[in-house]
Order: structure tokens, then sequence, then C-alpha cells
């Protein structure tokens, strides 16, 4: 009898193929039709495989930059990756940058900011804050020169390793809701198969440069985390996105970035 991989989290086969289809329909625009309906257990499976499906964005985004490079030179190459960037992940994570960004910078109660953080308006904070990421993302991508390829390929990775850290490592701060299913039902087991699987993509595609923006992206990740835990008594679904979205400017950042001394 086949175990029931929503349930009886063991590790098998079946169970590999199910949190994957699970993370790649919960982080992207791809259909799974052959999954069951979505529940709340079906994120929790796709947890460990958050950067394999990083890697799988990441390779996507490099055919769009490769075959943007045949046409327009690199600010546009840059653009239509990043814009192919928010329609291949559905907005998820620039709709929690926007809504977090609105929440933790209004400088309320933690009970307010919860409730800020729910509306589906966009405010100013939520504003200028997609405007950075997105403006950011352009500009070290079109300044990257041959290093663009890599950038690509492994930010999308280190990004989703960034909610997985944080859903592990810090408190959920809603009583209901997604955040609170990611954080009470991941295991450690969870976030070691996603932290190995982001080491070894890092090292094998960037290699020293791509394990310190691993590095980069922990400092940025763990002190949002935390001052987000203070501000709002732990962290939401939002914040998540939020974290996903920093976390690849830092990894864009500082795989882009020139060598201080040369030769």
């Amino acid at each position: 009898m086949q175990h029931d991989p929503y349930h009886n989290r063991r590790w098998n086969p079946w169970a590999v193929v199910v949190g994957i289809g699970e993370a790649i329909r919960f982080l992207t625009i791809v259909p799974q039709p052959w999954l069951p309906p979505m529940h709340e257990r079906s994120a929790v499976v796709a947890i460990p495989w958050f950067p394999a499906v990083g890697l799988i964005i990441g390779g996507l985004l490099c055919l769009v930059g490769w075959l943007a490079g045949w046409f327009w030179g690199g600010l546009v190459a840059a653009a239509l990756i990043v814009v192919s960037w928010g329609i291949i992940t559905g907005g998820l994570h620039l709709d929690g940058l926007s809504d977090t960004f609105d929440a933790v910078l209004s400088w309320r109660s933690p009970e307010r900011k919860l409730e800020i953080m729910k509306d589906s308006r966009v405010g100013a904070m939520g504003a200028l804050a997609l405007i950075a990421v997105l403006l950011l993302k352009v500009a070290l991508l079109a300044g990257s020169g041959a290093a663009w390829w890599q950038a690509t390929l492994l930010a999308p990775v280190l990004g989703r390793w960034a909610a997985c850290y944080a859903i592990f490592f810090f408190p959920a701060a809603a009583a209901g809701g997604l955040g609170r299913a990611f954080h009470d039902h991941v295991r450690r087991a969870d976030v070691m198969v996603a932290t190995v699987t982001t080491v070894l993509l890092a090292a094998l595609v960037a290699g020293p440069a791509g394990l310190a923006a691993l590095l980069a992206v922990w400092a940025a990740t763990h002190l949002l985390a935390r001052w987000w835990t203070r501000g709002l008594g732990g962290l939401t679904g939002d914040t998540y996105g939020a974290l996903c979205e920093i976390a690849e400017v830092a990894a864009l950042a500082t795989l882009t970035a020139r060598p201080i001394f040369v030769g």
C-alpha cells in the first residue's frame, strides 16, 4: 500500500515526486493537474524542494536572457528577465513584499500591523519596496557582464532557501493561515534537505562566489526576520515572500559585485 505523502511524511520516491510537484504548483504558475486539489498540507510537503524549484525558475530565466541577448542589449535583456521572473512566480513573493513593508513601516502595534498586512491595497511603503526591489534586480543584472547567467540561475535558489530558513527558525505570528501551517509542520529534515541542496547548487554554479552569496543571504534573512519577529510577534506568509525577494537581491548583489582588489 502506498503511503500518503501529505500525512505520513516518509522519504520515498513517491513522496519526493509529490513534494516537487507541490513546490512547482505553489511557487510558479506552471499547472500540476495530476495532483489532488490544494490544501493546507500541500505547501508543507513542498518545503524541502523550494530551492530545487528555484533552480527550475532560474533555468527558465536564463533561457529568457539568452534569447533576449540575441536581439537587444544587456539592459533590455535584464528587464525582460525581471518581468519574466514576476510572471513565472505569479507575483507571489512581490505581493508579500508590498504587504510586509506597508505593515512593518507603519510603526503601529503588532496587532494593527497584522491587520494592515491583510489589506489588499498597496500603500506608499509597499509601492516603494516593490520599485526598489525591481529596479535593483534590473540594474544588477544589466551590469553583471559574463556573470549574468550564474546570478540569474542561483538567485531564485537562494531566495527560496531564505524562506525555508525563516519558516523553521522563527515563530509564526498569526493564529491561522499558511504561515502558521508552514511553521507548525516543517521538520528539521525538511530544512536540512533544502540547505544541502542549496549549498551544493551554490558551489557548483558559482564556486566561492556562490557560497559568499549564500552567506550574504543568510545574514540578510536572519537580521530581517529578527526585526520583523519583534515588530509582529512572529512571521507570516507575506514576510516569507518578502524575505525571498530581498534574499534574491542580496544574492544578485554578491554574485555580480566587482572584486575589491584587482591584480
